[in-house]
């Protein structure tokens, strides 16, 4: 549809930053609400992919989530060679060999590190958010790649196994601060009917990470006594390719114009990333969510913790968050081996057998990328969810009588990789899109803050209660994970909204009769003469509570 003419009317007074600055809206651009309210289509139905949202979303997650993914299954393969440069550089140290306990205390803290880091990631990736912005926010992110990877390279050399663990330490951090600056990111550049496809890409990209590693650690090529330390040298190569290339991209149109008050900035952004001249319907969408915030100062973890406009929105991502990671999948990978090798697959494949989880992964999460914006997030999260009770409910069936038959090994395995799936085709990367469409620009940091910190520490949690689940229940410790599955599927089907192809101030409004709170636009709307806003109208607004209001006149 072609856009309108340009009005001769005076332009709009738009609202007020918090420095009392006031963007001047055309005629064209300001926001119909009545037309956002019904939902009438208005403009292209469909949105095509610009050179600029892909480039900015494959850069993006090669030096953010594939960084996160691959650190996930790097350390695997050199296992025994680190325990060996554990056991040689220990006597050099104290004059005597390692005791049992202590190289299993050293080994645990190698692997479990990365998820302390990535807690401490998080808890300062709104500090940096806020003075760097999203996109510098990544690009300063690569400096903790690059430091770690170099630690971790050096530390057989340097004979110091503390380089390594701190390494895996800093890159934790790294993966803290980009499991949630890159969701915020491509939340904010995407326009709405594509945005759960492109907030997939980080999902796709953690999985293509976990193939990476894996691959790279085979005996022929990495996965080598003399070649261990370049496997996590390999990471500088993302790190540097986002390091160049994401400063020729914008910054997110919405923190230019909601944090920086840059409505030109913001223009030209929408324009890059939609790869058109006319974004009036975009600009004015994101108006629309402004009028619905008194003003834009971001909110702190605490605030958005007492708003009862965001009770219901914090709760499910807790709970999504924490059966992202609380589900067992943690549970597939320890038992993989054992279970290939009770099928009688020979040790020496097992890692090459091992690759196809990691192929499984990719596909599944590619799959629910191309398929996320038809079917909507909701059917994906809980068909994900209840497909993993049910073949976490088959596998603790055939692990128990594997013994009977020949073939029920076969069958373990087909359900080892039917879990997989199921979670990669929803679970494993709608937690993150979720995340960015609950909340106003000005809560998303600190939600994104609370979604990270939960998980983090259900990560750390399973790393160091899950040897005892296994150890207590055996076999039957899938039965566990079933039950997360469950629960976190009924709960997604009685309480999770639809978001796909909604704003953010629609998505906000189907929360607001569960929070038992009307939206300041409502209100607004209830009070206005044939929908105009009146000189003196004041939005109250139920998400803030600073004390300095905003007028539209």
């Amino acid at each position: 549809m072609d856009a309108p003419a340009q009005s001769l009317a005076p332009p709009a007074l738009g609202p007020r930053g918090e420095e009392g600055r006031v963007f001047l809206i055309p005629e064209r651009q300001q926001p119909d609400c009545e037309h956002l309210r019904k939902r009438v289509p208005r403009g292209r139905k469909g949105q095509d992919w610009s050179c600029a949202l892909l480039a900015a979303s494959l850069v993006g997650a090669l030096g953010s989530s594939f960084l996160y993914g691959y650190n996930l299954s790097v350390v695997n393969a050199p296992s025994r060679y680190i325990k060996t440069f554990y056991n040689d550089t220990w006597p050099k140290r104290q004059g005597r060999s390692i005791d049992e306990n202590t190289l299993m205390l050293l080994w645990s803290l190698t692997v479990s590190i990365f998820a302390i880091g990535g807690l401490v990631g998080t808890m300062v990736v709104t500090l940096i958010g806020k003075v760097l912005g999203r996109k510098y926010t990544l690009l300063a992110n690569n400096a903790f790649a690059i430091l770690a990877a170099l630690l971790m390279a050096c530390s057989q050399k340097a004979g110091s196994f503390e380089m390594l663990i701190l390494g895996r330490f800093i890159m934790g951090v790294d993966g803290g601060i980009a499991l949630s600056a890159l969701p915020m990111y491509l939340s904010e550049i995407s326009p709405k009917e594509i945005r759960g496809s492109l907030g997939q890409v980080t999902a796709i990209f953690i999985c293509i990470g976990v193939f990476t590693g894996q691959l790279l650690g085979l005996p022929e090529i990495l996965g080598q006594e003399s070649l261990w330390p370049y496997l996590f040298g390999v990471i500088v190569v993302p790190a540097s390719i986002q390091l160049v290339s994401l400063p020729f991209l914008p910054e997110s149109p919405r923190y230019l114009l909601f944090e920086k008050h840059d409505q030109e900035g913001a223009r030209k952004a929408f324009q890059t990333f939609l790869g058109k001249a006319d974004i009036s319907q975009e600009m004015a969408e994101a108006l629309a969510e402004i009028r619905l915030q008194r003003n834009i100062r971001l909110v702190s973890v605490w605030e958005l913790v007492k708003q009862r406009s965001a009770r219901w929105q914090i709760i499910t991502v807790v709970i999504t968050m924490a059966c992202y990671q609380l589900c067992g999948l943690n549970a597939i990978w320890f038992y993989t081996n054992n279970i290939f090798s009770t099928a009688g697959i020979p040790t020496e494949k097992i890692p090459y057998i091992t690759l196809s989880t990691g192929g499984i992964e990719t596909l599944a999460a590619i799959f629910s990328g191309l398929v996320i914006e038809r079917l909507g997030r909701r059917p994906l999260l809980i068909g994900g969810f209840g497909l993993m009770t049910l073949f976490f409910g088959i596998l603790t069936v055939t692990l128990t009588l594997q013994d009977k038959a020949p073939w029920i090994p076969y069958l373990s395995i087909v359900c080892i990789l039917s879990i997989i799936a199921s979670f990669c085709s929803g679970p494993g990367g709608i937690p993150f899109i979720l995340t960015g469409e609950f909340f106003q620009q000005a809560q998303r940091p600190a939600a994104f803050m609370i979604a990270g910190t939960v998980n983090w520490l259900s990560n750390f949690a399973v790393g160091l209660l899950f040897p005892y689940i296994v150890e207590g229940l055996r076999t039957y410790c899938f039965l566990v994970f079933a039950a997360i599955c469950l629960l976190g599927a009924t709960y997604f089907y009685f309480v999770l909204p639809e978001t796909k192809n909604k704003t953010y101030a629609e998505i906000s409004q189907a929360f607001a009769k569960r929070n038992k709170e009307n939206l300041p636009g409502e209100k607004a709307e209830q009070d206005r003469p044939n929908g105009l806003a009146s000189s003196k109208l004041e939005l109250e607004s139920p998400t803030l509570d600073n004390g300095v209001q905003n007028k539209i006149v």
